[in-house]
């Protein structure tokens, strides 16, 4: 079997840990069976020799391949990894997705997606991610008693493209959690509630003019973005030239902008004019989420 699963794009500004988009930017995974356990990668970790020892899918799926199956048969994994390692893109959750959907099809156990979700939400707690790595498209999530995810899913039109910085440099989502306020104000929740709030209705009306004001956050992204201030002028640059929202992509680094398809190549040379120690690239949407060949 082959899996594709998509990196994703989460919070899209005030929507913290509950709203995110999946990109079609995809991991592929070929799983086959072998006399012995075998793994080989290509692209992203290619040259980290601990990913081959300690390979966060392969525990992942065997954990649940064996309560399945009952037994632990060898496979050899082969990773095509296409999405860049903390850089705000879902890498982590689109491992434990496809590792959890991986193990249930090759056990012949059929699985929903909500399922798969739910599954998911032991190794990630904050569905923002697992929420379009699985269904794709736009998902406003949020979690009942940290076991169960409700996800409302609008899947993006085709005529809308997303440019993507990726900074050389990573940025770690524990250490920038950690430098977020611990309190934060009234006046600030009532901001991103509401923002948060027209932002997703923006998206399932399509009122796409919209989303520049209700994209707008006052909880994390300039705390995080301080911690490479480019972000800022990336963010500035984007606004300025046909960009519908620009946001921070997860914790960072990298930066998601979301534009007209018939805008998306200026926005791209603009930025790459300005950045040109970083990665721009112009992405479609994945209103799918994983999918599974056999």
């Amino acid at each position: 079997m082959k899996i594709y699963v998509p990196a994703t794009s989460a919070n899209l500004g005030p929507g913290f840990d509950s709203l995110g988009l999946a990109l079609d930017l995809n991991n592929e995974i070929s799983i086959k069976p072998s006399d012995f356990l075998t793994i080989s990668i290509r692209g992203e970790g290619s040259n980290k020799p601990k990913l081959k020892t300690n390979n966060q899918f392969v525990s992942i799926f065997y954990n649940f391949y064996i309560k399945l199956i009952g037994r632990r048969d060898n496979f050899r994994f082969e990773f095509n990894n296409n999405i860049p390692f903390s850089r705000g893109l879902g890498s982590s959750s689109a491992v434990i997705v496809s590792a959890i959907a991986s193990a249930y099809h090759l056990a012949g156990v059929k699985l929903s997606r909500e399922s798969i979700l739910n599954k998911a939400l032991f190794y990630e707690t904050h569905p923002d991610n697992i929420a379009p790595a699985v269904f794709g498209g736009f998902t406003a999530s949020l979690t009942v008693k940290n076991e169960k995810v409700i996800t409302q899913k609008k899947e993006i039109p085709s005529h809308l493209r997303a440019v993507m910085v990726i900074p050389n440099k990573p940025m770690s989502t524990f250490k920038s959690r950690a430098k977020m306020p611990k309190n934060i104000s009234m006046q600030k929740t009532v901001f991103n509630l509401s923002h948060s709030a027209v932002l997703t209705a923006a998206f399932f009306n399509e009122d796409w003019k919209t989303l520049q004001i209700a994209s707008q956050d006052k909880l994390h992204q300039y705390v995080r973005m301080g911690a490479m201030r480019e972000l800022f002028e990336v963010q500035k640059i984007a606004l300025q030239n046909g960009a519908l929202m620009s946001t921070l992509s997860g914790s960072g680094s990298s930066f998601f902008s979301m534009i007209y398809e018939d805008e998306a190549e200026n926005l791209k040379k603009k930025l790459k004019e300005s950045f040109p120690h970083f990665r721009v690239e112009i992405y479609n949407f994945n209103n799918l989420g994983y999918r599974i060949e056999d």
